[in-house]
């Protein structure tokens, strides 16, 4: 039984080297990284359990809401905004304005045509 607290012990210190030495200097809290293998490796228990607890930045979790029970008592979805509806005003009226000014210009042509007696 002594042996396998040593092993778990052991184990744990392992992987605490591990993740200090592979972890972003960033993402380590409290003391620098070399100062942490120092605690890990002299106070293997104690170093470990402090490493896991305080000095190891973790990802942040979304909260999430609890579930709604009745589905017409929750906020709509908001439609999916599609590529062309992500431009501006003034970029939609542009484009607009646009394609009155080419129809105006295919009329004009077609008539002109027709004047000259073009079958194309």
């Amino acid at each position: 039984m002594p042996y396998l607290v040593s092993l778990v012990v052991l184990a744990g210190m392992i992987f605490a080297l591990v993740d200090i030495i592979t972890r972003d200097q960033s993402l380590v809290k409290h003391m620098p990284k070399t100062v942490w293998l120092f605690v890990v490796i002299l106070l293997p228990f104690l170093g470990t359990v402090l490493w896991f607890a305080i000095g190891r930045e973790y990802p942040r979790r979304e909260v999430s809401r609890p579930p709604q029970f009745a589905p017409w008592a929750s906020e709509p979805a908001a439609p999916p905004v599609r590529a062309h509806e992500a431009r501006s005003t003034e970029q939609q009226l542009a484009d607009l304005e646009r394609e009155i000014e080419e129809e105006r210009l295919r009329a004009e042509l077609a008539r002109r045509r027709r004047e000259l007696g073009d079958p194309a």
